[in-house]
């Protein structure tokens, strides 16, 4: 029974293995399910609103209105056909005392603004606040890039921490055996014993840690990408990475300097905030509107009789604002300062865009230099562990160094696996700060993959 169940095992892990979810498969599901780049998205959708509302301002509102009434009215004391005189002897007759109507009243409105500096300035920055919005989303898109990548590679370095402590686990428990044995016979102390126990007890924490951090690194993929991950592919053995073209790193700087999505969102802010200085002091200025109007009003159950009468004028209708409590004066002066604010926090930006430019272009050149050193590193250990597992058979080492060749051996490897991840988030955080960074630069990280068990 064991036999069967243990070639099902086997088989599923190699299935699971082989239908491995790579880079680019697990980037897709996060553009289909990441709430933050669905928020990023709808707030793209709102942002595309913002020209046709400015727009509105200039262009003619024309609306209709209109009224339904009826009136009563007793015009005298008198009874009809009865005369009375006035105060100049004049004699009248009364011909009627009382009576009642019904109006209806339509009408219809258009006014063109002509002259409304303010409108024409809301106009304007509406135009830049779309383009914020796109800007904004194009960052959304490139965090989205970066934090898969980072999430992806994070689980990765658990699993690689993970299998090195268990592969670290099973030479320590081999090596404790072996103590045993030898004490049995003599031909060891206690001391091995209790070193290799030592050693044993201290990675079985590690590795209780270590499943842990893997959990924690797969709940935030999934957090990312809306479902549980699946088995990830993992880089290939031995794979080469390549320096960043340019390889100087003026040229990205400058990129970072002025194409950097946040320095972009940054210099129309700026945009808009010297727009905002002339849109308030427009409230010092006349403003002229075309007014056309036309109106029909029917008169109907009125004892004088029924009737309709249309009216209709157009003409132009001026405005010049004289005194508004200092307001105008107050909102340029606050326009003003927040100018200062928006040109400042350009400049900000725009440093920051570029310290991150170069903070990354260091990061890929020394993670690269790191991960030369750790490569002849691993070689040297592998060469120093089995030179003491030879000296500790015939008696020139002792266990703890053999124990200690190990622990150098498997924390050489996963720094090396840690240093090539961290290279090639270096690499993407690079033309993120340059703000080039698209989805087709995961496609050579991709082919780094290996995508079928070896």
């Amino acid at each position: 029974m064991q036999k069967p169940l243990l070639a099902v095992l086997i088989a599923s892990a190699f299935s699971l293995h082989a239908n491995a979810a790579d880079l680019i498969q697990v980037y897709r599901q996060a553009l289909a399910n990441d709430a933050t780049y669905a928020s990023a998205r709808a707030s793209l959708a709102a942002g595309q609103e913002r020209t046709t509302q400015g727009r509105a301002g200039l262009l003619p509102n024309i609306f209709a209105s209109g009224n339904y009434g009826r009136s009563n009215s007793d015009n005298s004391p008198w009874n009809e056909g009865s005369t009375f005189k006035d105060e100049f002897g004049v004699t009248h007759t009364v011909t009627g005392t009382s009576g009642s109507s019904k109006a209806a009243t339509y009408s219809i409105t258009l006014t063109q603004p002509l002259f409304r500096w303010d409108r024409w300035e809301t106009y304007q920055q509406s135009k830049l606040s779309q383009s914020i919005a796109e800007a904004t989303f194009a960052q959304a898109q490139q965090d989205l890039i970066t934090r898969v990548a980072q999430a992806y590679f994070d689980v990765l370095a658990a699993q690689d921490t993970l299998e090195t402590v268990r592969a670290q686990k099973t030479a320590t428990t081999e090596q404790l055996a072996s103590a045993k044995r030898n004490f049995e016979v003599g031909t060891q102390t206690i001391t091995d014993t209790h070193e290799a126990q030592a050693a044993y007890d201290l990675v079985v924490a590690q590795e209780f840690a270590a499943v842990n951090d893997l959990e924690v690194k797969r709940t935030a993929l999934q957090q990312i990408i809306g479902t549980a991950p699946a088995s990830l592919a993992t880089l290939k053995p031995g794979v080469t990475l390549t320096a960043p073209a340019p390889a100087v790193i003026d040229p990205w700087v400058s990129s970072a300097e002025n194409q950097n999505y946040a320095v972009t969102a940054a210099q129309l802010n700026y945009e808009i905030a010297k727009r905002d200085i002339s849109r308030n002091r427009a409230g010092h200025y006349p403003t002229l509107d075309l007014q056309a109007q036309s109106s029909r009003t029917k008169v109907f159950g009125s004892d004088s009789g029924s009737g309709t009468s249309t009216d209709k004028s157009i003409g132009v209708a001026w405005n010049i604002p004289i005194f508004s409590g200092f307001s105008v004066t107050s909102k340029v002066r606050e326009s003003i300062a927040l100018e200062d604010k928006a040109r400042n926090d350009l400049e900000a930006t725009r440093r920051q865009a570029a310290q991150n430019a170069r903070q990354a272009f260091l990061g890929v050149n020394s993670g690269m230099a790191q991960v030369k050193a750790l490569e002849a590193a691993e070689v040297s250990s592998q060469s120093a562990l089995e030179s003491n597992k030879l000296g500790y058979q015939v008696g020139v080492r002792i266990n703890i160094d053999v124990l200690n060749a190990q622990r150098q051996l498997y924390s050489t490897r996963r720094d090396l696996a840690a240093a090539r991840y961290n290279t090639i988030m270096a690499g993407l955080r690079l033309k993120a700060a340059a703000g080039t960074l698209k989805e087709a630069d995961l496609e050579p990280i991709n082919a780094l993959l290996q995508q079928t068990a070896q």
